[in-house]
């Protein structure tokens, strides 16, 4: 017979401590971070706005509807059997709360709460800012500036030869080699919507005196497809990579060692405290806003200069090791916490689904796979002549056909390697810029 001791509880207190135990292990049941009691008061409180005909656009009310609607989409394609090596994850965050919008069974209420609140508060560059300058300064200083140089050579060659495949395959499938060539080609890898498609349709525009609503129309549709499929083989390359980790560095675009460890038992040593990670933060803000003034002040591209500044920092070592662990731990909660309700904002707020399914015909959807395909196949080749990891190279690749910086979020997340987003903003800002300028200079003598 077991002794009971003084403070082992008796009776009607052992059956109370046994189903707080139990109510704990319900709330520790989570739909990705949201706890699935939680998720019930969520869907109950949007369900009542819902009845009253207006829902808040601020922060408060858009933390719990998109944390709630993006992990739900995520986890269910985390469990999808086959389909989830592909980043079904990313896919249906991104692509079910757009069908949704489309069919308009997302309430109007919850819909123009989504957007207002994604339109009006930069809370995708709040998130690339964050990502940005944590996985830079958690990265390796003595190859970080070799890193930067070496990924144009696997980007540059990968252009040039989803170029030529994309516009072979497109005319021999009877689409013409123009249209091929400007209307599915060039914007697929032109830097996404914002970036991309508007100034493309706008120059498009002016030299062909056709409406740039039109042209618009016809050249999104390139610009989503080429981005999905981006996710879908980035997903690929993810599984690829476990069955097979020598073409892969998780995440590390080329062999190194870190000169600052921010992982293992170093951490310790440099563990962030609460004010560390606040610094980082409002370190990280300082750094997109002189972006933003630069962009302002003398139309350099906003991330790219943010990026430099962080390269900087990384090099000269002016941010003190507690402070990139800061910063590294705030990239950590972003990538962790903030991946999937971003994604269903932007699938709300940024994503037509009737100019995806635009672009849904048999000739246009084998061009733009080939192009993709071309272009990641390149740099994977490519990458072991240069020293760098063939997958992640490719991921890298991918990023130049996505749809801007969120394309890059959707990619990166589907890959497991959103470390290389300081790549990925480099393939598309400056890979898309140039890609639209070349592309207009050729149409103003050959497209119209």
């Amino acid at each position: 017979m077991t002794q009971m001791t003084a403070d082992e509880p008796t009776g009607e207190g052992a059956s109370e401590s046994a189903a707080l135990k139990r109510w704990w292990s319900v709330m520790d049941l989570r739909i990705g971070i949201v706890p699935v009691p939680v998720a019930i008061v969520v869907l109950g409180v949007a369900a009542v706005y819902v009845r009253l005909g207006e829902a808040p656009s601020d922060i408060l009310m858009n933390i719990a509807v998109l944390a709630t609607g993006g992990f739900l989409c995520g986890e269910i394609g985390k469990r999808m059997p086959v389909l989830r090596h592909l980043g079904l994850g990313a896919i249906l965050a991104t692509f079910v709360p757009s069908y949704l919008k489309y069919a308009h069974l997302l309430p109007q209420p919850i819909v123009k709460s989504i957007t207002d609140f994604t339109d009006s508060s930069n809370f995708l560059y709040l998130f690339i800012a964050s990502i940005i300058v944590g996985s830079i300064l958690g990265m390796d200083r003595r190859v970080l500036i070799a890193g930067f140089v070496k990924i144009f050579i696997p980007l540059i060659v990968g252009s040039a030869v989803a170029f030529a495949v994309g516009c072979g395959v497109g005319t021999a499938l009877g689409l013409g080699f123009t249209h091929t060539l400007f209307k599915i080609v060039v914007p697929i890898m032109a830097g996404g919507v914002g970036e991309g498609a508007i100034p493309l349709s706008v120059g498009y525009a002016q030299f062909s005196h056709q409406p740039q609503g039109d042209l618009f129309a016809e050249v999104l549709p390139a610009v989503m497809l080429g981005s999905l499929t981006a996710i879908v083989f980035a997903g690929l390359l993810n599984f690829v990579g476990k069955r097979y980790p020598n073409l892969t560095g998780e995440g590390q675009l080329q062999p190194g060692e870190q000169d600052v460890h921010l992982g293992g038992d170093a951490a310790v040593k440099f563990a962030p405290t609460p004010q560390a990670v606040g610094a980082a933060v409002v370190m990280v803000v300082t750094l997109y806003l002189l972006g933003a003034l630069a962009q302002k002040l003398w139309n350099w591209p906003g991330p790219v200069v943010m990026l430099g500044l962080a390269v900087l920092m990384k090099l000269g070592r002016i941010a003190s090791p507690r402070l990139e662990q800061g910063a590294y731990a705030n990239y950590q909660f972003f990538s962790a916490c903030v991946t999937y309700p971003l994604l269903f904002a932007i699938g709300v707020a940024k994503t037509p689904w009737e100019k995806l399914m635009g672009a849904f015909n048999l000739p246009t959807v084998t061009t733009i796979v080939a192009t993709v395909a071309a272009l990641m196949g390149t740099g994977f080749v490519v990458a072991r002549f240069v020293g760098m990891y063939p997958i992640e190279a490719a991921i890298v690749n991918a990023t130049h056909s996505g749809q801007g910086g969120t394309g890059d979020v959707a990619i990166l997340t589907a890959g497991n390697r959103m470390q290389l987003m300081p790549f990925a903003q480099i393939a598309t800002r400056i890979g898309g810029a140039i890609t639209v300028t070349l592309a207009l200079i050729a149409y103003a003598k050959f497209g119209r």
